[in-house]
């Protein structure tokens, strides 16, 4: 299928298709996406089984999809992302169209730049890079631990190693910081990005104050979560984006934390629904409920460890559970990576493993200040791979998708 789909996307490219780049609006539903643009239901969503169903009600909003259309206007292909690993592909081939999942081949690479602070961090980095990405993840890091308004002045450094995904030679997805460090009073305060998955400070204490509780008490997990696997007997990629809680039908759900409901509803696939907008980019879901607690709707504003709905096996389900996805800056994150109340303290093995990570970062950052390394701007290189054969580049350079 993946050769088949090289070579139809060489000939609409070579036979003149159009390709449009859009990002997915704020309130669109894949159904509704599939009716505006008059593609059948049926084959793209009805036929499907109930993961790749339920895979379909996970777009977020804002993700940047590309298409491709023919000379009369009609839709040939289109690829959504579901995370930074994963996305849907709809295809026509012949009068025919086709839904699959497929990898995203991206490349992460690991940069860093230093500044002087001139204004504010959000600002100086904005202004520096362009990019609003990174002055959001580096001052989130430090937002619990230190005061930049009061302490900071003109002339102080910062510095930001982080990894980013390219695909098709673009930024894709959200950065990760690794390390970071600013300069306060002659002071060096840093943070760095453990291998749980969390923030600590240079004295091996957690400096992001994790927001989430178990949104079901004495409950037990069904399903983990994955965000890309090949099923070897159906032939097809698959992703779990969420952690699965069986319980009894009614067993209360609670709110992970303090948000905003931005969705509630009833959905095909994952039943009655509830998203949750929290802080600091963080998004949760709620699958499957039986029922909504009374007074519960858009706009509603929850509490953490609030009943917001209960249990239940509505959707496409086959016994009563919750499906409850966490989603930071609009990426899928593993719920059970982050979900703890208590703020955790490193000691043991655990510290002495952070300590040698530290030291490491410790010595990129110093020796990035020491050479006031610059943030380089991305150019799209000569030659693009858009499309992998094993280890073998299809073809180099799409010049209307470049």
């Amino acid at each position: 299928m993946i050769r088949f789909f090289i070579l139809l996307f060489l000939a609409t490219s070579l036979f003149g298709a159009r390709v449009e780049t859009f990002r997915w609006s704020n309130g669109e539903t894949y159904l509704s996406f599939l009716e505006k643009n008059k593609l059948p239901l049926g084959p793209l969503y009805y036929n499907l089984d109930e993961d790749e169903q339920q895979l379909s009600e996970e777009i977020l909003s804002g993700v940047h999809c590309k298409s491709t259309r023919e000379k009369n206007g009609d839709i040939s292909q289109v690829f959504i992302p579901l995370n930074d690993e994963l996305q849907i592909h709809i295809y026509k081939n012949n009068s025919d169209y086709f839904f699959e999942t497929i990898p995203i081949i991206s490349e992460t690479k690991t940069e860093a730049f230093t500044l002087k602070i001139e204004h504010s961090p959000y600002l100086d980095i904005i202004r520096e890079t362009g990019s609003k990405k990174l002055a959001k993840i580096f001052v989130s890091s430090f937002q619990n631990s230190l005061n930049f308004k009061n302490d900071l002045q003109k002339g102080d450094t910062l510095a930001m190693v982080y990894e980013q995904k390219y695909r098709l030679g673009k930024p894709f997805s959200m950065p990760t910081l690794k390390a970071a460090m600013i300069e306060m009073k002659g002071k060096r305060h840093f943070v760095y990005l453990n291998s749980d998955e969390r923030f600590y400070n240079q004295d091996g204490n957690e400096v992001e104050s994790f927001l989430l509780g178990t949104p079901v008490h004495n409950a037990r997990i069904s399903s983990r979560f994955t965000k890309r696997r090949f099923h070897p007997v159906l032939k097809k990629y698959r992703a779990h984006q969420g952690v699965d809680y069986a319980a009894g039908r009614g067993t209360p759900i609670l709110a992970a934390g303090n948000g905003r409901v931005v969705f509630i509803g009833q959905t095909r696939g994952y039943g009655k629904l509830i998203k949750i907008q929290h802080s600091d980019g963080y998004l949760t879901l709620y699958a499957h409920q039986n029922s909504f607690r009374k007074g519960m709707k858009n706009g509603s504003v929850v509490k953490k460890g609030q009943v917001i709905g209960y249990v239940g096996s509505t959707g496409l389900s086959t016994g009563p559970h919750l499906h409850f996805g966490l989603y930071k800056d609009g990426r899928a994150i593993d719920p059970l990576r982050v979900v703890q109340v208590a703020t955790k303290k490193l000691a043991g093995k655990e510290r002495n493993a952070f300590l040698k990570l530290k030291a490491n970062y410790d010595e990129s950052i110093n020796l990035h200040v020491s050479n006031a390394t610059k943030f380089t701007r991305v150019s799209m290189p000569d030659n693009v791979c858009y499309f992998f054969n094993g280890e073998q580049c299809v073809q180099d350079k799409q010049g209307s998708d470049s």
